[in-house]
């Protein structure tokens, strides 16, 4: 947040080590997602002018990093699967925003076609955000 809109500099590279933390597990507490997940908010916060032309490969990481989360079978506490759930969504409805409502149209066939109740409900708050 101390590098404001400057990100854009680095936002290649941040977006490789984003992705990164995005795809693997560190364990029952999930310290390093959850950082990344606030690394991505404020990110898309701080460089919203960048994120459309982003917006497929970091679409595709949240919807992997929501279905992942909702069918791991490990250790991972209840409160973690939510805060992990709650964060990735909080990113989508950004991204949205950003990119003018794109999210939401292409989110539409995912939606219909999901039949995991807890994704669904994520993906839901995502469509009915303003």
């Amino acid at each position: 947040s101390r590098l404001g809109i400057l990100i854009v500099r680095h936002l290649k590279r941040l977006e490789r080590v984003i992705l990164g933390y995005l795809e693997v597990s560190d364990g029952p507490e999930e310290k390093a997602r959850l950082g990344i997940l606030e690394t991505l908010q404020c990110t898309i916060q701080h460089a919203w002018p960048r994120m459309p032309c982003r917006l497929p490969v970091l679409l595709k990481a949240l919807l992997r990093l929501l279905w992942d989360v909702h069918t791991d079978q490990g250790p991972t506490p209840e409160p973690v699967r939510a805060a992990l759930l709650h964060g990735a969504t909080q990113c989508l409805i950004l991204l949205d925003h950003c990119c003018q409502g794109q999210v939401k149209v292409l989110l539409e066939g995912v939606h219909s076609s999901c039949e995991e109740n807890r994704v669904r409900e994520c993906l839901r708050k995502v469509q009915e955000s303003t």
